[in-house]
This record gives structure tokens, C-alpha cells and sequence, in this order.
């Protein structure tokens, strides 16, 4: 296949908003094998593994853990920077190349970035290629069943000697009870008021100066969503659009006050973030499902600015459905159950923000009516689990 078919770095902005980036379609066995042959240079000589969300949350957890472990620090300058669109997937334009170009990491403090949906993917990895004796740390994930990583963390307790996990996500009970009996020291936020740095930070025994205090208040307006400093904003967006061990290394160096050319960065990538946001608030819709206004939309985009501006236009929720076929779900102070709706979408979160993916992409031919259709099956069944949930219990308590 013609590698420009799959590009869409140089797409107008209308076809861009609607397909997804490069990476949504290298196979499967390549991306593995990228992945694999990245955690294995990672670990090669690490005294500490940590697998994290790759967002500013579970990013600002790995530079708290250098920090801590007085790790080597490696910090880019501007012309380092890389260039590529980090919506087009990993490395260059050929990722076979990119694995052959993948050198050992200089860091005793190794970062594996997962997804919650593939972290057992990298609990696995660990226990692969880490050494015995390894200590492992997980930041801001969270499994939906402990079935979904029990072989893995079963592996990697066999390999680590310590395994402790920090995350402020919805955890169901049985599977906290499950992983603490496994042998993991995990301790959940709260997460109305904490974000993963806060829980990273209060359970490392290490006294941090205030630069990185300043660096966890930043990322929780973020991540929570309260959006009373401007500077969280920076971090979200930077580490959405730059490598993540680059972000690692700038934050521990500079804290939130981030450099004059990663604001011109950050600047510049605006102007094309702004674009598809307009474009998925204009093809947003307002829907009412029982006493609430659910807000709708498709569109590669920053989620949060989209629900925030269906929000203003009424709605008590909000969905994103996105062109790789998962979903945001925010929420409101009228609306606290996004996790509830999202859980019977195979997916999880907090009760203001969660993330599903439908199960109801069977081969390309699914895909492509997804991109033509602007996600209407997608649609459809979100706004069914909405139904579901109110329906089940329309005015929960408290406890619920």
C-alpha cells in the first residue's frame, strides 16, 4: 500500500477530522514488535519499571519516580525536537526502520507507556524483559476485571520484588481486593480531589521540593478538569503531542513553567487543534434521554474543549466518538455516571470522565462505514447504554 494512503499529516483539515492518524493502521505483529523491541531497550540495565498512562497524569508520575530515584536526566533541547505528528503513530514513516533505530535507555528508572487497554501488555513486557529483582510501579491505570491482567501480574511478581500501583480512577472493589491479595501495594485516590501525581507523591518516601508539589497541582486542574490554571492546559496538550519520555525530561527540569520553544511548539500545533475542534462542535447535536441533555459529536479532536462547548450549548453530558472507533464521555455536575455508561461499553473512568470502545468493529468494512457515517453506530449504541443506565436507576444514591 501507498504510504501517502495512510498519512495524514498533510491532509486538509476536513478529510484529517474525520479518519484516523497513521498509527490506527500498521498491523498488529508490527506495532508488537515496536513496542516490544522499545520496552525491551528500556529495561535493558533498569533498576525500576514503571507503567504509565501516557497522558500528563501518568507521565508526571515517571518523572516523580527519576526524581525520587535521582535517575539520570536527559533533557532535549530545540533541536532535538521531533517533528513528527504524534497522532501519525510511532516513529518514521516506515515503522521497520523505526525498530531498527531503537537504541538502549540511559535511565535506571525505565518508562513503559500503556493504555487501558493494553496494560497487560506491558505488565507482560516487564516481566519479560525486566531483571529479577526489578521494582515495578503502575501510575493512572486501571483494569476493568482482574481476569483481564492476573496472568500478567502473576508473571511480573515473580520477576519484581516490589510491584506498587498509584491510580485515582473508579476501582471496583473486587478488583482492588484482588490485586492487594496478589502481593501489590495499591493505593487508589480519591478521585474528586486527586489525580495520580498527588497519589505518587504522598506515597513515595522522598521529601520533593516544590517544583514538582506545583508540577501534581498543575496536572490535577488538569486531569480533574477544573481548569483554574492556565498552565494545565500546556501540560495536557505538550505531553498529548510530544514523545513521552521527552515530556518526562522537560517537566523534571523545568517543572510547569515549560521553555520558550516548547511554547512556540505548543503554539503552533494550536492552530491546527482549534480546526478540529470547530469541526466537531459543528457537527454536534443535542439529544434528550430521560431528564437529560446528552451532547453528540464525532471528530479527531481535543475532547475536553468539545464537551465544554456542548456543555455551554446545554448539555448535562457529552460523548466524543472518535474515527479509531472509541469514545469520551464527560460529564457535568448534573451528570455524574459517565463510568456508569461507559462500563457497558466495555470501558471505565470517573463519574465526570470515562473512555469505551463498542464492540462492534468486525473487519474494515465496519471501519469504513464508521468513517462515511461519522460514527452512527457507534452513536447509537452509547446512547443506548445512556437509556440502560437511567433506566436501571434513574435517580441513584449517593452510595451508588
Amino acid at each position: 500500500m501507498d504510504d501517502a494512503l495512510i498519512s495524514s499529516r498533510d491532509l486538509p483539515i476536513a478529510r484529517k477530522s474525520v479518519i484516523p492518524g497513521t498509527g490506527f493502521f500498521l498491523p498488529d505483529d508490527v506495532d508488537d514488535e515496536l513496542e516490544a523491541k522499545a520496552a525491551q531497550a528500556a529495561l535493558e540495565g533498569a533498576d525500576i519499571a514503571v507503567v504509565a498512562d501516557a497522558d500528563a497524569d501518568g507521565l508526571a508520575c515517571v518523572a516523580l519516580l527519576r526524581e525520587a530515584y535521582d535517575d539520570v536526566q536527559v533533557v532535549p533541547e530545540p533541536d532535538d525536537e521531533d517533528e513528527a505528528d504524534s497522532d501519525d503513530g510511532p516513529g518514521t514513516d516506515d515503522p521497520l526502520e523505526a525498530i531498527d533505530e531503537i537504541e538502549p535507555s540511559p535511565h535506571r528508572v525505565a518508562l513503559l507507556p500503556a493504555s487501558p487497554h493494553d496494560v497487560e501488555e506491558s505488565l507482560d513486557r516487564v516481566a519479560e524483559y525486566g531483571r529479577p529483582g526489578i521494582d515495578c510501579y503502575v501510575c493512572d491505570l486501571c483494569p476493568d476485571r482482574y481476569e483481564y491482567v492476573e496472568e500478567e501480574l502473576e508473571a511480573l511478581l515473580e520477576t519484581a520484588d516490589s510491584v506498587s500501583w498509584y491510580d485515582h480512577h473508579q476501582w471496583d472493589e473486587d478488583v482492588a481486593a484482588a490485586v492487594r491479595e496478589a502481593g501489590v501495594d495499591l493505593v487508589v485516590g480519591d478521585s474528586e480531589e486527586e489525580c495520580t501525581a498527588d497519589v505518587a507523591l504522598r506515597s513515595l518516601e522522598y521529601d520533593f521540593d516544590e517544583r514538582f508539589e506545583t508540577l501534581a497541582a498543575v496536572t490535577r486542574d488538569h486531569d480533574l478538569w477544573l481548569r483554574e490554571d492556565p498552565r494545565s492546559d500546556d501540560l495536557a496538550d505538550y505531553a498529548y503531542w510530544t514523545d513521552p519520555a521527552e515530556y518526562v525530561e522537560v517537566v523534571r527540569e523545568y517543572g510547569v513553567d515549560l521553555p520558550e520553544w516548547v511554547q512556540d511548539f505548543l503554539t503552533e500545533r494550536r492552530v491546527e487543534k482549534q480546526a478540529l475542534i470547530d469541526r466537531a462542535i459543528g457537527r454536534s447535536e443535542l439529544r434528550e434521554i430521560g431528564e437529560y441533555t446528552v451532547g453528540i459529536t464525532y471528530g479527531r479532536c481535543s475532547q475536553n474543549e468539545v464537551a465544554e462547548a456542548m456543555r455551554e450549548q446545554g448539555a448535562d453530558a457529552s460523548v466524543i466518538v472518535k474515527p479509531a472507533g472509541s469514545a469520551s464521555i464527560r460529564g457535568t455536575d448534573a451528570f455524574q455516571r459517565c463510568h456508569e455508561v461507559a462500563g457497558r461499553i466495555n470501558g471505565g473512568g470517573h463519574p465526570k470522565a470515562a473512555g469505551c470502545k463498542p464492540d462492534i468493529y468486525d473487519d474494515m468494512l465496519d471501519y469504513a462505514q464508521h468513517w462515511t457515517t461519522r460514527g452512527a453506530v457507534a452513536k447509537r449504541v452509547i446512547i443506548e447504554a445512556f437509556e440502560a443506565v437511567l433506566e436501571t436507576d434513574p435517580e441513584p444514591t449517593a452510595d451508588a
